[in-house]
């Protein structure tokens, strides 16, 4: 047996050599540049730099709301129409604020009588700003989410992403419009999409509808999800639900004037204001009001749904038979929903008859995702989503910035149309019958 002293000789000199290898696997670790760039380009390990990021935002968030004046636009025509249903006036002919009258759905008004009553009848400006900056918070957490999720594009681009989104910040705390709210909803439906929650996901997809109808651009992917992972008689029970809710919503408007209520909440018609459009300055201004133009538009949007769901989502699905079987079969990917939601969506873009500023959250963080669901390289997509982001920074529009948008928009629908790459659908293990 060995003396005490060369016990503890022993325990010391074992000590020294752990810590010196600790150490070694820090520095190793740590202090390695492959380390930093495998976290900047490898989407598996995104994680940290959305967690960076969403630190960061909280800060950003605060510092635009304190050093960036409030630019008033909507939200006192947004309170003006909510005050008229708290006062009783349930008719939508009749509720109206300076910018006009009221044009969205019913949801809508419910959530901003929320925001009616929390700031003091809409007077307390700031604490809205302080309002959507949480939502901001919110919204770019379930996105994060989602990336995370499909691990596609490499964690360097959220920086992009979040940091040079001017535009973005500004619709929320600076504008105050509903549209963040909207998508923020739709967003959150769709992470209920992936954990394969389809009644949640409908009924908070619905609710994104009420809030405004630019949500209805991805009905058609919707539709397509469902029959792939549920069935045709299931998808319509989901489709009653995402109705049911309108209907609820609607109830007290119907009660007062139902014409009204649909006529002015859901007018796919609606005129929008030449002074306002991104996209279409590089038109005269006769010709952006033309309903043949906009006829035309529609109709290169169903085709252009029509071709992709065919060749593209529905591909691989021969008959009749086999479409209503899928989801006996197959396991539709994670990768595959988003990138259906967020394709029927940018389709819709596309072709729209007019988009204004506050229309960029329509889109602006599922453009990621597609450019890199393509072969284009990455300094290519970062050059594309630079000159988007650029296009939609100039106040007002000029012709140029019209026709960069386009073409930016029809480089990434080409990208898409010829080399789209989805993560493979996963085949259904069925259990042996004993």
């Amino acid at each position: 047996m060995p003396p005490p002293q060369s016990r503890s000789s022993s325990r010391k000199n074992s000590s020294s050599s752990n810590l010196s290898t600790r150490l070694k696997s820090f520095s190793k670790q740590f202090l390695n540049l492959s380390f930093y760039r495998d976290l900047l380009i490898n989407p598996n390990r995104s994680i940290y730099v959305m967690f960076g990021l969403f630190i960061i935002e909280i800060f950003l968030n605060i510092f635009i709301i304190k050093r960036t004046n409030y630019t008033e636009i909507d939200w006192n025509a947004y309170m003006q129409e909510v005050e008229g249903v708290v006062n009783g006036t349930f008719d939508y002919y009749k509720l109206k604020g300076d910018t006009g009258p009221l044009v969205y759905p019913a949801g809508f008004v419910y959530i901003y009588m929320i925001f009616y009553y929390i700031t003091n009848l809409g007077r307390n400006i700031r604490l809205a700003q302080y309002l959507f900056a949480g939502l901001y918070l919110i919204m770019i957490s379930v996105i994060f989410y989602i990336y995370n999720r499909i691990a596609k594009v490499p964690p360097y681009a959220y920086i992009f992403m979040c940091l040079l989104a001017y535009r973005i910040h500004s619709i929320f705390v600076l504008r105050l419009f509903n549209d963040p709210i909207a998508m923020t909803f739709l967003y959150i439906s769709i992470v209920f999409l992936l954990r394969r929650q389809w009644s949640i996901a409908c009924i908070l997809y619905s609710l994104a509808v009420s809030i405004k109808m630019n949500i209805l651009l991805m009905a058609p992917a919707l539709f397509i999800i469902l029959l792939l992972s549920v069935g045709l008689r299931a998808t319509f029970q989901y489709i009653f639900y995402c109705a049911l809710l309108q209907f609820i919503f609607a109830i007290p408007f119907l009660l007062s004037n139902s014409s009204a209520y649909i006529i002015r909440s859901f007018d796919l018609g609606r005129q929008f204001f030449y002074i306002w459009t991104v996209n279409w300055r590089l038109i005269p201004e006769h010709i952006f009001l033309n309903r043949y133009f906009h006829l035309c538009l529609l109709l290169l949007h169903i085709l252009v749904l029509l071709y992709v769901c065919r060749y593209q989502w529905l591909k691989n699905i021969k008959t009749f038979k086999e479409l209503l079987n899928y989801h006996k079969n197959y396991i539709l990917s994670d990768d595959a929903i988003v990138t259906l939601m967020f394709y029927s969506n940018f389709i819709g873009i596309c072709f729209c008859r007019s988009l204004h500023y506050q229309f960029y959250v329509w889109y602006y963080h599922m453009l990621y995702h597609l450019l890199w669901s393509t072969n284009s390289k990455d300094i290519v997509n970062l050059l594309i989503l630079g000159l988007i982001e650029w296009a939609w920074n100039v106040y007002p529009s000029t012709v140029m910035s019209s026709l960069i948008l386009h073409i930016c928009h029809g480089y990434i629908l080409f990208k898409l149309l010829t080399s789209l790459t989805m993560k493979s659908n996963t085949k259904k293990i069925e259990k042996k019958s004993k």
